[in-house]
């Protein structure tokens, strides 16, 4: 079992009742995991449901699974359940209205260590910023994980999880917002002066900000690097650049 799959323990829902449950009580469900061969009966209705509602479908091995479970009765499903409900990114665009030009919000493009995201939330939370935004797809989920690496900054923090962050961006641009993305090849981050209302975008621990949401972006900003290696850790640009900003405030 992996470090990331030992966070998730906490927040797997097991069984197949406990499961549709979930779904009926409208919790927001992450990931449904399948044991082999156990696509019959009520586990299709779940099957279904979680399709209606985007969730993301795995098949697993069936021992997977029963580690997975801790021993427990699985009856062939189990689900990862966000520990905290997401804000709709309406909300979040109405609370930046409201703080008006020292608006600030983080959009976080395929973050998929919990670390990193809880790391966000938590600096975003004493920056004074008004939302996240995730992806639903490629990225963690609001997860106990998180909850913990944020140390508690998920509770005051809104989350939004949208199915596209390029139309999310298009919306913030239409309520007034410039897009910096932070990303190699562009110009020093300490060189913008971050006037208006904000919206940051930090790319993937892998691969960056992607091509389509950097096309967005009104201005590319770059952390110098004077050592061997090339990029930052996802939470520690967010930070450099977070403070940046409001320093500039």
């Amino acid at each position: 079992m992996t470090d990331a799959e030992k966070d998730y323990k906490s927040e797997l829902i097991i069984g197949r009742n406990a499961v549709l449950e979930a779904l009926r009580g409208g919790r927001t469900v992450d990931t449904l995991l399948v044991a082999a061969g156990s696509r019959t009966g009520s586990v299709t209705a779940i099957i279904a449901k979680c399709r209606e509602k985007g969730v993301v479908i795995k098949d697993v091995d069936k021992k997977k699974l029963d580690s997975l479970c801790g021993g427990e009765n699985h009856q062939g499903v189990a689900a990862y359940a966000g520990v905290h409900q997401y804000a709709e990114l309406s909300d979040i665009i109405k609370t930046a209205a409201e703080k008006g030009g020292d608006a600030l919000i983080v959009i976080c493009d395929e973050i998929e260590d919990p670390h990193n995201l809880g790391a966000i939330i938590r600096t975003a939370e004493a920056c004074g910023a008004c939302g996240i935004i995730i992806p639903k797809r490629r990225s963690v989920s609001l997860t106990g994980a998180v909850g913990k690496a944020s140390a508690g900054a998920v509770e005051y923090m809104p989350v939004a999880r949208v199915t596209n962050l390029g139309a999310a961006i298009d919306e913030l641009k239409s309520n007034g917002f410039w897009i910096y993305g932070a990303d190699m090849g562009g110009e020093s981050w300490d060189k913008p002066d971050y006037s208006g209302k904000t919206a940051l975008i930090i790319g993937s621990e892998g691969k960056g900000i992607s091509r389509l949401l950097k096309e967005k972006c009104d201005f590319i900003v770059s952390l110098p690097m004077r050592g061997k290696i090339n990029s930052l850790n996802a939470s520690v640009a967010a930070g450099i650049l977070m403070y940046e900003i409001i320093r500039k405030r």
